[in-house]
């Protein structure tokens, strides 16, 4: 295990110990690991994240899936049982794991800007350029991974205060126009949304890069201000206050300098979910957003979360989940983001997720040993 992933252990666990796992069906999971198989030897590895394990250690499970289709919850179990074997994440802090949940929003937009619709969702601009330990200047903290190359220098790319105050306006870069920057805003930290247009048409939208300003929660900014009861703390309640302090959003989303691009996406079928991070279409209660500079897009993960109970008919929330996103708040081993799915009631679900979690990996039997 690296330096970076030193702050967590991997302890060898059973199958038979994790509670919860005996009730799940993941039958649902195996045409998205299809879909991740594609992506990993037609298009292109998932980068490798700090603990070590490889798109090609997940390879061998991806192709057992291949033709497999599982005949009852019990035989899909039975799969994973067979192929790989599960390692609880544990802290060395001693805290527990901790999941959110995030979902696709769908927002009313217009393609021309008029008095109503003034808040633009911007593509990626072309002097925003990806960063790494090569050309990251020496006063820019490695946190961050995206930078302007303006007349030969790289510097911090403005954030979110300067691009509201016009600084990429007259540049061609709007893809559409909302009639909220509230709604602009909460589409920044969910990464997609889908965009319902005045004639009826649905288009889609989907993270492309960002600014590269660390994330800082606008929710915990409330929490310190005491504007916000810590227990009373969701999505509902931070658009309810900023609806009720008008005078005040600017001032408050400001305090969040990270900005969100996004690029165009097929809606080839409506009913599928948004294309994320890891290129294959999220599934609803079965993706799982991730700390992409530890873990590896593909794994299947099991989340075990006694106190979330609102997304599973009131039971304890414990399913095994491919992680197929990540997240500038989604930041420790531990740390995760159940995709809920699309539309208001999704966004009702997703809003009130704030619980502690145990976090299993699965990891194929042929990489397993190197964690013994």
């Amino acid at each position: 295990m690296s330096d970076q992933a030193s702050d967590f252990v991997l302890q060898a666990v059973s199958f038979d110990t994790l509670e919860g796992w005996k009730d799940d069906d993941p039958s649902g999971l195996f045409e998205v690991m299809r879909s991740c198989r594609r992506q990993i030897t037609d298009v292109k590895p998932y980068r490798t994240g700090s603990l070590g394990l490889s798109s090609e250690d997940l390879l061998p499970l991806l192709l057992a899936a291949e033709d497999f289709t599982p005949s009852s919850p019990a035989s899909a179990r039975a799969f994973f049982e067979r192929h790989c074997r599960p390692f609880l994440i544990r802290r060395t802090d001693g805290n527990p794991g901790f999941v959110t949940a995030f979902y696709e929003p769908e927002i009313e937009v217009s393609e021309n800007r008029d008095e109503i619709f003034r808040f633009p969702f911007y593509r990626r601009p072309d002097d925003l350029i990806d960063l790494d330990d090569a050309n990251r200047p020496a006063d820019l903290d490695g946190a961050y991974v995206f930078g302007r190359l303006h007349d030969g220098r790289i510097s911090a790319y403005p954030d979110r205060r300067e691009i509201d105050c016009g600084f990429l306006e007259g540049r061609g870069l709007e893809i559409a126009w909302a009639k909220s920057k509230v709604d602009v805003f909460f589409v920044h930290v969910q990464g997609a949304a889908r965009l319902r247009y005045s004639d009826g048409r649905i288009g889609r939208i989907t993270y492309a890069a960002k600014a590269g300003h660390p994330f800082s929660a606008i929710g915990k900014l409330l929490i310190d201000r005491g504007e916000i009861d810590r227990a009373e703390i969701s999505m509902q309640s931070i658009r309810a206050w900023l609806a009720r302090n008008p005078e005040r959003v600017d001032e408050v989303l400001w305090h969040n300098r990270s900005y969100i691009f996004f690029r165009e996406a097929p809606v080839a079928d409506p009913e599928a979910g948004p294309v994320a991070a890891a290129k294959v279409p999220l599934l609803a209660g079965r993706s799982l957003a991730v700390d992409r500079m530890i873990h590896t897009f593909g794994f299947p993960f099991f989340i075990g979360a006694e106190s979330l109970t609102h997304l599973d008919q009131d039971r304890p929330f414990r399913r095994l989940m491919l992680a197929l996103d990540t997240g500038s708040a989604i930041v420790g081993p531990a740390r995760g983001d159940i995709f809920t799915g699309s539309g208001d009631m999704a966004g009702e679900n997703a809003g009130t997720v704030r619980n502690d979690a145990d976090f299993t990996i699965l990891i194929p039997n042929a990489a397993a040993g190197r964690f013994d």
